[in-house]
């Protein structure tokens, strides 16, 4: 049997930080290994192929360092990787237990129930919208939902530079959700599809109204875990229980750590690493 080994979570920067999060809450016996790919964020905007390749770079380091579960918490690796490496490149791979997880399935089996009107909003980067995933996965769980989006393509650098606060900032925020708005007014249900977007869920809320049911994806993906966990005891067999978790970044760790501030609910010390 191979040696236990800790659940990976994988972003291209720091969002996948609120997925963690929330996996920890559900699951707190677990050990964790954090990976931010920081250096070379964002993914949102590069190619299927770039992504990919950064995608599988640090799904085989964290397997290196003993992972035996990967969950890619970053929406725009799961839209452009993660079929890839579950349908190619795991195939290939001489080590038939070792898995990869992403958000986007467990985020459209559960979204599709949660809409009265059958038509959900989803709000992400270029690059996860561009991917037409959600609208694909969800035609799957929910054939009866109409999927309408918008990608936000300053979100993202808005938050992680904390300007997200700011009047301008706050104006950007609000023209893309009047934008997705006005493609519908059916919409009664907001997907936030990207692991950065918690941090203004509240903000989002308020300019949507309570008639709106604003959704964030750490709680989703944490619920599925635990269930797939329960579901696959060989795989709940091999993973270690410490308690435990690493953080990794191929940043300047020191400024991984003080942005992490507004991602944790506490604060850490994280490494610095290369591929």
């Amino acid at each position: 049997m191979n040696k236990l080994g800790p659940i990976g979570v994988f972003d291209s920067g720091y969002g996948g930080l609120t997925v963690l999060q929330e996996i920890v809450k559900a699951l707190p016996e677990y050990d964790y290994i954090y990976l931010g790919d920081n250096a070379r964020a964002p993914y949102g905007n590069r190619s299927f192929e770039v992504v990919h390749e950064f995608t599988l770079e640090a799904v085989n380091y964290l397997k290196d360092r003993g992972c035996r579960l990967v969950v890619l918490a970053c929406n725009t690796s799961s839209a452009k990787a993660l079929r890839t490496i579950q349908q190619i490149d795991l195939k290939h791979s001489e080590d038939p237990s070792f898995r990869v997880l992403g958000v986007i399935r467990p985020s459209t089996e559960t979204i599709g129930s949660l809409s009265k009107n059958n038509c959900i909003g989803v709000l992400g980067t270029e690059g996860t919208i561009q991917s037409g995933s959600y609208r694909i996965e969800l035609e799957k769980f929910s054939p009866h939902t109409k999927v309408i989006q918008h990608a936000c393509p300053m979100w993202v650098p808005l938050i992680e530079s904390n300007q997200h606060q700011t009047d301008i900032g706050k104006k950007l925020i609000e023209n893309d959700i009047r934008e997705l708005l006005a493609m519908s007014p059916a919409i009664d249900t907001i997907l936030l599809a990207c692991t950065h977007y918690p941090l203004i869920i509240n903000d989002v809320k308020k300019i949507v109204g309570e008639k709106i049911n604003v959704v964030s994806q750490g709680p989703i993906v944490a619920h599925k875990l635990h269930d797939y966990l329960r579901r696959n005891t060989f795989m709940d067999a091999q993973l270690s229980k410490g308690g435990n978790c690493t953080f990794l970044t191929t940043e300047n760790a020191a400024v991984f750590n003080t942005a992490a501030t507004q991602f944790l609910e506490h604060p850490i010390s994280a490494s610095q690493i290369r591929f």
